[in-house]
């Protein structure tokens, strides 16, 4: 079963497997899912719109909005959570003031946390984006999804809306200093966890040169029925063989 999602603007702190103690950023419209992939495995489920702009820009929460929202919650959580995290119901770089959000969260770590980092967790669909990508590189911590390595895997596995391409990510994810790669695999019929994806998901890492990868498996509810998740055996030596790689490789699996 998928999660609700999140109905505000704020939400945690969540203690979150890669940040720790992370406070959650979500951009997106009250009770919309909004993102250019639509992926099998996305534990808030399939996406409802699914396009790389909203139609009606009223929706987007206001930028005023925004700040109120996270000023109100640095002021009053204690202590202060280790990373403010752009995240939430879909891409949050879709937000079309998300450059000029990046400089308020900022300003407003600088005021009333100034121990917190700040981060994003994106799908890298928007990189491409020179805005949004010098946008994103003003965070401390950068960590962008490569699920595939393959044409035919990204569109089964992903979904991405029309206009996206993998190789497009790639390009602008080699073009973003000291990113992190975050990777999902699963295993089944509509699974990413095969050895033709995962060679060619290899040799696109070897294009980014990321500062890390982070590699994880199914942990939550997911939509699809047709994948399940991968043994903790399993990501293990896929960590040794992008160690090997010279690739550093960060593996999270809960204990069964």
């Amino acid at each position: 079963m998928t999660i609700p999602l999140q109905p505000g603007i704020i939400y945690g702190p969540v203690n979150s497997r890669r940040l720790g103690r992370s406070l959650g950023i979500n951009l997106l419209p009250v009770g919309l899912k909004i993102c250019t992939f639509n992926c099998v495995y996305c534990q808030y489920g399939w996406t409802m719109v699914h396009d790389q702009r909203l139609v009606d820009e009223d929706l987007w929460p206001r930028v005023e909005t925004v700040v109120e929202a996270i000023e109100r919650a640095l002021q009053t959580v204690q202590p202060a959570p280790a990373y403010l995290t752009f995240s939430g119901n879909g891409e949050p770089s879709l937000h079309p003031a998300f450059s000029q959000l990046v400089d308020e969260v900022i300003r407003l770590r600088d005021l009333y946390a100034s121990s917190s980092r700040t981060a994003i967790l994106s799908n890298s669909t928007t990189i491409l984006n020179k805005t949004v990508r010098e946008a994103i590189a003003k965070l401390d911590v950068r960590i962008m999804k490569l699920d595939c390595g393959s044409d035919k895997c990204f569109q089964s596995y992903n979904r991405p809306c029309r206009g996206i391409e993998l190789t497009a990510i790639v390009q602008g994810l080699s073009e973003l200093s000291n990113v992190t790669i975050q990777s999902l695999f699963s295993d089944g019929p509509e699974g990413n966890f095969n050895s033709e994806n995962i060679s060619a998901w290899i040799e696109r890492l070897k294009m980014i040169s990321p500062l890390r990868v982070q590699i994880y498996t199914l942990d939550r509810g997911y939509p699809s029925d047709q994948i399940f998740p991968v043994t903790k055996e399993k990501l293990a030596e896929l960590g040794k063989r992008l160690q090997k790689e010279n690739i550093k490789a960060e593996v999270y699996c809960r204990d069964k």
